[in-house]
């Protein structure tokens, strides 16, 4: 072999080694990439993400793939989500997050506080927010499964206020167990605002803890009317028990960070309304 021809191969050896090296380390940061938005947006769209780091949907998908062997992400429909437990919890003092959001959502049910009747509220960061701006200027009978919600609505004169009774967590500071579900089994009120921590597509609405999630199974059986406060945060995660399927919701109050393709797969998945604040 000649040495020019010997010299020509190794050149493109060389070329090719290169290549392969620099393909490599471009799939590491783009993975990198991957993990950096699943972390800061709490959920990635692989159509949106493929589309805005120009490779094709295949490539997304192989790198999520990888990335959820790794244990460092969970794929769902359309994109992942955090690696976090499905059991993850934070306290009520924590859940500070996104409350620009969770005012407006709570503006926006206001509207759909009935004149008169029996009203049910939730434990949850956004319904406590609903309590803070609940009018106080007609008659109803407002039940809750939390103090800090009927403290903050004892002092509204018009307003009969009742707890559902029962343990509470220390966690969420919810009424939970058998004196809780003993009062939800023998009431049913007009309209329910109700709080969940995970929506999806394929498993509905979830939560981490199963008292919790006995407690609001009940919340929708013992409600005529059911409308559900989250904010967009919450779409296409899951939880460990689920406690209701999305048919069950007569309204979905969020933001608008909701996207139109999430509220088509809401709505289609049977989601009667859905209302962006």
């Amino acid at each position: 072999m000649s040495s020019d021809r010997q010299q020509r191969q190794q050149t493109e050896q060389t070329q090719d080694g290169q290549q392969r090296q620099d393909r490599q380390q471009y799939a590491a940061e783009r993975q990198q990439t991957l993990l950096r938005i699943v972390r800061e947006d709490g959920r990635l769209d692989a159509a949106g993400t493929a589309e805005r780091l120009g490779v094709s949907a295949e490539t997304i998908r192989r790198d999520l793939v990888l990335l959820e062997r790794q244990g460092l992400l969970r794929r769902q429909h359309g994109g992942a989500v955090p690696a976090e437990s499905l059991s993850l919890e934070p306290p009520t003092a924590e859940r500070t997050g996104y409350q620009r959001e969770k005012r407006r959502i709570a503006q926006a049910a206001l509207e759909h506080v009935p004149a008169a009747g029996t009203v049910l509220i939730d434990a949850g960061s956004t319904t406590a927010c609903l309590a803070e701006m609940f009018p106080g200027d007609r008659e109803l009978t407002v039940f809750t499964n939390t103090l800090p919600i009927a403290l903050a609505l004892v002092g509204r004169p018009q307003l009969d206020v009742h707890t559902l009774g029962g343990r509470v967590r220390a966690r969420t500071l919810a009424e939970v167990d058998h004196w809780a579900m003993r009062t939800l089994s023998e009431i049913r009120v007009d309209v329910a605002f109700l709080g969940t921590n995970a929506i999806s597509v394929e498993r509905g609405l979830s939560t981490p803890d199963t008292s919790e999630a006995a407690i609001k199974r009940l919340m929708f059986s013992a409600a005529r009317r059911r409308i559900l406060l989250a904010d967009h945060h919450k779409v296409g995660r899951e939880r460990l028990y689920q406690y209701a399927q999305l048919a069950d919701v007569d309204l979905l109050v969020t933001d608008t960070g909701l996207s139109d393709e999430d509220a088509a797969r809401l709505t289609d998945a049977g989601i009667q309304e859905i209302l962006r604040a």
